[in-house]
């Protein structure tokens, strides 16, 4: 069974900075893509950035330049560092796998993690 399992979240000031952890049991993260979305309220889920299975970076126009992702394949653990935060910036942020031969569905979720920028 996959767990994944998101930290991190929490309050932080415009500009401030907050790094999200996701943690994953019965998954092997070399072996799939990961990714990080959001839901800002009454907005639809953004892809925020993905890391594919062999390194590949790709962000969401919105937060290039300010957040990096990264993973730990030993650890099966994702990041998302998030510098120069913005109120724009807040949103329940989710990792997400996908584990098919063309990363085509992020089929594992994690619950979530609330961020919230204010100025």
């Amino acid at each position: 069974q996959v767990h994944l399992v998101e930290s991190g979240g929490g309050s932080a000031q415009t500009g401030g900075s907050l790094r999200l952890s996701c943690a994953g049991s019965g998954i092997n993260f070399s072996s799939c893509c990961m990714g990080w979305f959001r839901q800002g309220p009454g907005l639809d889920r953004e892809r925020v950035a993905v890391v594919e299975r062999f390194g590949s970076l790709t962000y969401a126009d919105s937060v290039k330049g300010r957040f990096t992702i990264s993973k730990d394949n030993a650890k099966n653990t994702l990041y998302l560092q998030m510098d120069s935060l913005k109120t724009e910036d807040t949103a329940m942020y989710y990792c997400a796998a996908a584990c098919d031969r063309w990363c085509q569905v992020f089929r594992y979720w994690g619950q979530g993690t609330q961020v919230t920028v204010s100025s």
